[in-house]
């Protein structure tokens, strides 16, 4: 299999292509986190072969892909090649138009995670729009989605897009199944967006593949707390517990696959959880101290969660069904998170914005998403159909 990068890098692409990027001036959405199958840095061979890249942009966790979730980052230059870093996520999240003067495309070269809340995806949103603007081309260099691209797999609800912030602007399900190139496709069509667009496809990626088994062994993090495919596999439901006043595990060593707070009973609450015969997943009672976020140096007891089978577990019905059993094993105790929104977004609170729909938690918490066909988006394999790139 070769990743996008992998391609331009060996010049495996278009002759057309290749001529006209051979002459471009570019700039690059990247980080540290993004590896070519060699497992070095995407950027170096670029920069190492003569391509003229004259600005970096970074994402959320910037450049190095270090800086913690939330944490704003400033501008800097890369200490692999000295170029600029422009951050789009500090004072701006989308290039201005100094930026991308001079430039005559923008490539994008990002890992996912597969999940509507992810930020990277909505960065490359904002730089396709700018781009647009600017009259500057974007060629995103595609990559595997780590939970795979089975249609079947998706899971909503829907994005409500009055919910507008970084981690979601349009609507889509939460677990989408494309890839970040199919992504970037939808928006260009279904945004009527005027940018022009290339994709340099992952060649010999089926859409059943996934990032489990042997790729963990080269698993490279895609942000601080991912730590592994299996933990990717269950963000996209245990995410929402970010929403809520327990923790999700940051700053310890097996983020989002636990569900811990110091009014939770872990045995009752492993029990509840087993007699839900959730497909697919274990529920272990489990503790833990966090050191950041909700709860901080208290002692929590909880639950952590093994995937006993990935094609069987639903992962956004799995952390559903987590906040409404805690409720029922400890009614009144789960409260809901607030948060200042950054500028430019909606004044939802954060679990609004994660599920993707107004008075989110009063629904979960009532058991109103208990059922997994509520959360069955039949409508999305038909909107992305012209998109998608992979069989």
């Amino acid at each position: 299999m070769l990743l996008g990068i992998d391609r331009l890098v060996r010049r495996d692409i278009s002759p057309d292509l290749l001529a006209r990027l051979s002459s471009s001036t570019l700039g690059m959405l990247t980080n540290d986190l993004a590896l070519t199958s060699d497992l070095v840095r995407g950027r170096e061979p670029l920069a190492a072969s003569g391509w003229d890249i004259s600005v970096f942009f970074g994402p959320e966790h910037g450049l190095s892909g270090r800086a913690r979730e939330g944490e704003h980052v400033g501008d800097d230059a890369d200490p692999v090649t000295g170029v600029p870093v422009r951050s789009l996520y500090g004072a701006h999240v989308r290039p201005t138009t100094a930026d991308l003067v001079g430039l005559d495309a923008v490539l994008v070269d990002l890992p996912d995670v597969g999940a509507r809340f992810y930020t990277y995806i909505w960065t490359m949103s904002h730089l396709l729009e700018a781009c647009a603007d600017a009259d500057v081309a974007v060629i995103v260099l595609d990559r595997p989605n780590p939970l795979g691209g089975d249609l079947g797999h998706a899971e909503g609800p829907m994005l409500d897009e009055d919910a507008r912030s970084l981690v979601g602007r349009w609507a889509m399900p939460i677990r989408h199944g494309l890839t970040i190139g199919e992504l970037a496709r939808h928006w260009v069509r279904t945004r009527h967006l005027d940018v022009e667009l290339e994709v340099v496809e992952v060649a010999g990626w089926h859409r059943h593949r996934t990032a489990l088994g042997r790729a963990e062994l080269t698993w490279m993090p895609p942000s601080p707390n991912l730590p592994s495919a299996a933990t990717a596999l269950l963000y996209p439901g245990t995410c929402l517990a970010e929403g809520v006043n327990v923790s999700e595990g940051r700053s310890t060593a097996v983020p989002f696959r636990v569900i811990a707070a110091p009014f939770i009973d872990g045995e009752r609450y492993a029990a509840a959880i087993a007699d839900a015969g959730l497909p697919g997943v274990v529920a272990v009672p489990y503790g833990f101290t966090p050191l950041v976020r909700d709860h901080s140096g208290e002692s929590c007891e909880g639950v952590i969660l093994h995937v006993t089978d990935p094609d069987a577990l639903r992962p956004v019905h799995t952390g559903v069904r987590l906040l409404s059993l805690l409720e029922q094993v400890h009614p009144g105790a789960l409260e809901e998170r607030t948060l200042m929104p950054m500028p430019g977004e909606s004044d939802w609170t954060p679990l609004e914005k994660l599920f993707g729909v107004k008075g989110a938690f009063t629904q979960i918490v009532d058991g109103e998403w208990d059922d997994a066909d509520r959360l069955a988006v039949p409508e999305w394999r038909e909107q992305v159909a012209e998109d998608l790139l992979y069989r």
